[in-house]
C-alpha cells in the first residue's frame, strides 16, 4: 500500500459524505411536500483487490467507500393499507353525502315539512266538519290541500335534481380517472427508461404514487409493482394501467331518473370502454353509482308511496260525500298522483264534499264526510304513517352512514399516520444525519491533510541534514 492510495481512500470518504449532505438537504427541503418520500444514501465499503499483483500482495486496509444507491424509503405494506382505507373512506363519504342530501330534501323535523303540511290538512278538514257551510273554511282547506301537493312535488323535484347533479359529477369523475390513469402509464414509461439509463427516478416515483393514491380513492383500485420498476393498477382483477398502457372507463345507463324509474334505461354504471362490461368499483365512484342506481330512486319510490296513500284515501272518502250544492263528490287528487305530478283537482270551495248525506231534496250540511276525511291521518295505512316510515328509514340510514364514515375516517387517519411515520421526513432525524455527514466530511478532509503533510516530509525533507 502506498501513501497515494490513502489519498484515494480519503477522497472516496469525502465524496460519500458530500452525497449524504446533498440527499439530507433534499429531504429537509421537502419536509412539507405532500407525497414526498424520504431518501437515504446507501454506502458500501471498497475492499482490497481480489487479484494479487505478480510479485507482491496488497497489505492495505481497503479501497474506501462508494455510494451504491440513493434509496427511497417506501413501505409497500403500509402504502397498500393506506390506499385501501382511503378508498373505503371515499366510498362511505359519498354515501354519507347522498344521505345528507336526502335528509335535506325532507327537512324533517320542521314546521315546513310534509308531516306538518299533512297535519294542517287534517286540521282544515276538522274546521270544515265543524262549519260545513262556511266557504272560507272550505277555501282554507283547498289551500292546504294544494300546499301538500306542492310539497310532495317539490320534494320529488329536489330528489330529481340531486340525481341529475350526481350523474353529471359521475361523468366528470370518470374523465378524471381516465386522465390520471394515462398519467400513471406515462410515468411508468418515464421511470422505466430513466432506470435503464441510470438516471435517478425517486421523484418520479413519488409523483406516480400520488396519482395511484388518487385512483385508489376514486375507484378502490389496487396497485401491484412490477420487476422493471413499473406499477400496474387493477380494478376487480382487470388492469386499468399495465406498464405503459392505460385502459379507459365510460359512464353508461340512464341520463335521467325518470327514464330509470320507468324502466326505459338501465341504471347508470361505469363500464370498460374496450369490453363494455361494468367495472368493479369502490371509492367515491362506487358510492356515486350506488346513489344513482339504488339510494335516490328508492326514496323517490317511497315518496310516491306517500302520494299514492294520500290520493287513494282522500279520493275514496271524498267521492263518497256530497258538495255544498248536493252533488256527489269528485276525486280531489289526480289519478296518476305520484309525488312528481300530484295536483289538487278541486279549486271551487263549493265542490268540497263535506256532507255525508244525499240531498233530500235539499243539500245537507251535516259535515259528517268532512269528519271522516279529518280522521284519515290516524289510520294505520294513512299517508302520515307512510311518510313517517320514510322519515325514520332516511334518518336511520343517514345515522348509520355518518357513524360508518366517522369510524372509517379514524381508521384511515391512523393508516395514513403510520405510513407518514415510516416514509415521511422527520426534521430532527435529518438534522442528526446532517451533523453525522458533516463530521464524516471533516474527518475525511483531515485524513487528506495528514497524508499530505506526511508526503511533504517524505518528498521535500528526506535526505536533508542539519535543517
Amino acid at each position: 500500500m502506498t501513501s497515494f492510495s490513502g489519498l484515494s481512500t480519503a477522497l472516496t470518504g469525502l465524496q460519500a459524505a458530500r452525497r449524504g449532505l446533498d440527499v439530507t438537504g433534499q429531504n429537509i427541503a421537502n419536509a412539507n411536500t405532500d407525497g414526498y418520500t424520504r431518501q437515504r444514501v446507501v454506502q458500501q465499503s471498497v475492499g482490497a483487490p481480489e487479484v494479487p499483483a505478480l510479485w507482491a500482495t496488497y497489505d492495505g486496509a481497503g479501497g474506501g467507500v462508494r455510494v451504491t444507491d440513493v434509496a427511497r424509503l417506501s413501505d409497500d405494506f403500509l402504502t397498500a393499507r393506506a390506499r385501501s382505507e382511503s378508498g373505503t373512506l371515499a366510498q362511505l363519504t359519498a354515501r354519507q353525502a347522498t344521505m345528507a342530501g336526502v335528509e335535506s330534501v325532507l327537512g324533517e323535523p320542521g314546521d315546513t315539512g310534509i308531516a306538518s303540511q299533512l297535519s294542517d290538512l287534517w286540521a282544515a278538514w276538522h274546521d270544515v266538519a265543524n262549519r260545513p257551510g262556511d266557504v272560507a273554511a272550505r277555501a282554507q282547506l283547498l289551500a292546504r290541500t294544494t300546499t301538500v301537493a306542492d310539497g310532495l312535488r317539490a320534494a320529488h323535484l329536489k330528489l330529481d335534481t340531486q340525481w341529475t347533479a350526481g350523474r353529471e359529477q359521475l361523468a366528470v369523475a370518470v374523465d378524471q380517472v381516465n386522465t390520471t390513469a394515462a398519467n400513471v402509464a406515462e410515468l411508468n414509461q418515464a421511470i422505466l427508461r430513466s432506470t435503464q439509463a441510470g438516471i435517478p427516478v425517486n421523484e418520479l416515483r413519488d409523483q406516480r404514487d400520488q396519482l395511484i393514491n388518487a385512483l385508489a380513492a376514486a375507484t378502490g383500485a389496487v396497485a401491484r409493482a412490477g420487476e422493471d420498476g413499473t406499477i400496474d393498477v387493477y380494478l376487480g382483477g382487470i388492469a386499468l394501467v399495465r406498464g405503459e398502457r392505460a385502459e379507459t372507463l365510460a359512464v353508461t345507463g340512464a341520463t335521467s331518473m325518470t327514464d330509470l324509474r320507468a324502466g326505459s334505461s338501465p341504471a347508470p354504471a361505469v363500464t370498460w370502454t374496450s369490453i363494455g362490461t361494468p367495472a368493479v368499483l369502490g371509492g367515491s365512484l362506487g358510492g356515486q353509482v350506488e346513489a344513482l342506481g339504488v339510494t335516490i330512486p328508492k326514496y323517490a319510490d317511497d315518496l310516491d308511496s306517500v302520494a299514492f296513500a294520500l290520493r287513494d284515501a282522500v279520493n275514496a272518502a271524498h267521492t263518497a260525500g256530497y258538495d255544498l250544492d248536493g252533488n256527489a263528490g269528485v276525486a280531489m287528487f289526480s289519478a296518476t298522483a305520484t309525488a312528481k305530478d300530484i295536483t289538487n283537482l278541486v279549486t271551487d270551495p263549493r265542490l268540497v264534499a263535506a256532507s255525508g248525506q244525499a240531498p233530500n231534496p235539499d243539500p245537507s250540511l251535516d259535515g259528517s264526510n268532512a269528519s271522516v276525511l279529518a280522521e284519515i291521518g290516524r289510520g294505520a295505512s294513512s299517508p302520515d304513517n307512510v311518510y313517517r316510515r320514510l322519515v325514520v328509514d332516511v334518518g336511520a340510514a343517514a345515522q348509520a352512514a355518518n357513524r360508518r364514515q366517522q369510524i372509517q375516517a379514524s381508521v384511515s387517519t391512523q393508516a395514513a399516520a403510520a405510513l407518514e411515520s415510516a416514509v415521511g421526513v422527520n426534521v430532527d432525524e435529518e438534522m442528526v444525519g446532517l451533523l453525522s455527514y458533516q463530521r464524516a466530511y471533516e474527518a475525511a478532509a483531515r485524513v487528506i491533510t495528514a497524508i499530505d503533510e506526511a508526503l511533504d516530509v517524505l518528498i521535500n525533507r528526506t535526505g536533508l541534514v542539519g535543517r
